[in-house]
């Protein structure tokens, strides 16, 4: 008999991060999250995680719990795994928005398939590569203070730095940058992430500032708000660095609406703002059929989120970068087994599913 899903529980998480992680948009000293576990009538577990958000996809903790066990687990209770375009379509449909409760169940059902066809996801979901390289996210600071830590990653073999700005003036944001690649050297490679905290002529000035001076800057992420997508196209256009859309898409439409007006060059795919895994499939579709390159990142997220993150990007050819250093800003996490760290190689276990438990 084919597999039916038997029970859904989740559990909130709070892990203190080794150091405060600072953006324009918040700071958080503890990450909160919840574990998503799905058993199926075999006694299988598969496991997920939806990450809180409030300021990016508007998800607390409180409506991640109530969206999963109030909404969504009751309407697939009982379905067989079998029939994963009928789940995904009653998740997807059970609620709009929630992408991030959506996402921990997806990725749970995806554990639990991975571990029936007894493969590691990565292999299922395209098998491109079992191994990624990531970059390190530098935490909004004072200079002296973002110098130190970018020395320290570069020290322990990061070779690309993800630096955050846009809390302040553009031209503070330009000196510090200067300061930060001149304690660094040439080698190292920077990508900038504003997180929104930019106007588009503010955008525009720093970036050809920063092009001016030599910088040497490879990608800088959501230059302006979200919704400003007509201030994401002045940026593109009137920029010779590449420009990546990260809280300004959430969906399939959200792409070719943004890629139709020449809004980016890249795409920042997160399960979180995608609703899991099988709509992340989706939008990297989207985006290789426009050929718009992909980056892979994540939340605030433990091990158990960000191996699936990992999975995808190490399966699939069109993602060309990776941000996916958020577990090891965990002090410990919640849950054993899953990607292995390995300075900024991301190994990714032969194990069925995601080898977590």
């Amino acid at each position: 008999m084919d597999p039916i899903i038997s029970d859904i529980t989740t559990q909130v998480v709070a892990v203190p991060l080794k150091r405060p992680f600072v953006t324009s948009l918040r700071t958080v000293k503890t990450a909160e999250t919840v574990i998503v576990k799905i058993k199926d009538s075999t006694g299988k577990v598969g496991f997920g995680e939806a990450a809180p958000n409030v300021v990016v996809s508007g998800d607390s903790t409180e409506s991640i719990l109530s969206a999963i066990n109030k909404t969504i687990a009751p309407k697939i209770i009982g379905k067989s795994l079998s029939n994963m375009e009928a789940i995904n379509y009653l998740v997807d449909t059970s609620m709009v928005h929630n992408t991030s409760p959506k996402a921990g169940v997806n990725i749970a059902l995806n554990d639990l398939i991975c571990q029936h066809y007894q493969v590691p996801m990565y292999k299922i979901l395209g098998g491109n590569s079992d191994q990624i390289v990531t970059d390190y996210t530098v935490s909004v600071g004072t200079t002296p203070d973002m110098i130190n830590q970018a020395k320290d990653l570069v020290s322990k073999g990061f070779t690309t730095l993800k630096i955050k700005v846009g809390s302040e003036s553009e031209q503070k944001d330009v000196a510090k940058i200067a300061k930060i690649r001149k304690a660094i050297g040439p080698k190292v490679k920077i990508r900038l992430d504003a997180n929104q905290g930019w106007h588009a002529k503010q955008a525009i000035s720093a970036i050809n500032h920063m092009a001016d001076l030599n910088l040497d800057i490879e990608l800088v992420e959501q230059p302006v708000l979200a919704k400003d997508f007509i201030g994401m196209a002045e940026v593109t256009k009137n920029t010779s660095t590449l420009i990546m859309a990260d809280e300004s898409i959430f969906s399939t439409e959200d792409a070719i609406r943004l890629i139709n007006l020449g809004g980016c060059d890249i795409i920042n795919i997160k399960l979180m703002k995608t609703g899991g895994i099988s709509n992340a499939t989706k939008l990297n579709t989207i985006a290789e059929a426009f050929g718009i390159p992909c980056m892979v990142g994540s939340m605030i997220e433990s091990s158990v989120a960000v191996t699936a993150a990992a999975s995808f990007a190490a399966a699939k050819r069109n993602v060309k970068y990776v941000d996916l250093d958020a577990s090891m800003m965990f002090s410990s996490n919640p849950v054993s087994g899953g990607l292995i760290n390995q300075k900024n190689i991301i190994k990714l276990p032969n194990v069925s599913g995601l080898g977590l438990g």
